[in-house]
């Protein structure tokens, strides 16, 4: 990952920027409320803290592979999405981990909260195929 990570059009369009950076180096990513990301009126649609989850499983990997990320295909198998509580009218923020990364898969798992990191409103795990460019 380059001393600048960048999101993907997609997160970019639904408003997401990088907040921080984690020690291990995964950037933590950010989502302000907005008419883009509400579902029902007042809470925050389950779909776009789907969207923030995978965004930062994407990017906690791409931190973790370095300089070998250049040198894979990184390609989604399945994600698993767990909503503990409901979204509120505020930021939201999303971090991962890299709990394995092997030759061939990636298993990632991220959580996304507000105002307090211990209470997630959601979390989720990513199983990653990785393959030589």
């Amino acid at each position: 990952m380059s001393d600048h990570p960048t999101l993907p059009p997609y997160a970019i369009a639904m408003g997401m920027r990088i907040e921080a950076i984690e020690a291990d180096g995964a950037p933590v990513i950010a989502l302000d409320y907005s008419d883009r990301a509400e579902g029902r009126p007042g809470y925050l649609h389950g779909g776009a803290i789907g969207g923030l989850l995978e965004m930062a499983a994407y990017a906690a990997l791409h931190a973790a592979l370095g300089a070998e990320d250049a040198q894979v295909r990184i390609k989604p198998v399945n994600i698993s999405i767990e909503y503990l509580r409901a979204g509120l009218p505020r930021q939201i923020q999303a971090a991962g981990q890299v709990l394995r990364a092997g030759r061939r898969v990636a298993n990632v798992r991220a959580e996304a909260w507000q105002d307090d990191r211990s209470k997630p409103i959601a979390s989720c795990w990513v199983n990653f195929l990785l393959r030589p460019r």
